[in-house]
């Protein structure tokens, strides 16, 4: 019984955070999401523990971001009460 592949390519990674693979290769190459590259034409692996602490990451810096920019929703117009 296999379980679930341990590496990913970026493909596979793209279609996990339904993106393209030319943002995860952005991803990749800035250092933001750790890969490995293998074989004679490099090819770029991801490993699946590696794909969800990246997420993981993502989540906590997206809720850091809303806690220190508070979604406020505006007045609509002319219903502000004044005169």
């Amino acid at each position: 019984m296999a379980g679930p592949p341990r590496f990913l390519t970026l493909a596979d990674v793209a279609e996990v955070l339904n993106t393209s693979s030319a943002q995860v290769y952005a991803l990749v190459r800035r250092g933001e999401l750790p890969a490995i590259k293998i074989g004679g034409r490099g090819q770029w692996r991801v490993e699946a523990t590696q794909l969800e602490e990246f997420i993981q990451q993502m989540y906590a810096d997206t809720k850091t971001f809303v806690d220190e920019h508070p979604y406020v929703e505006s007045e609509p117009r002319g219903e502000s009460g004044q005169s």
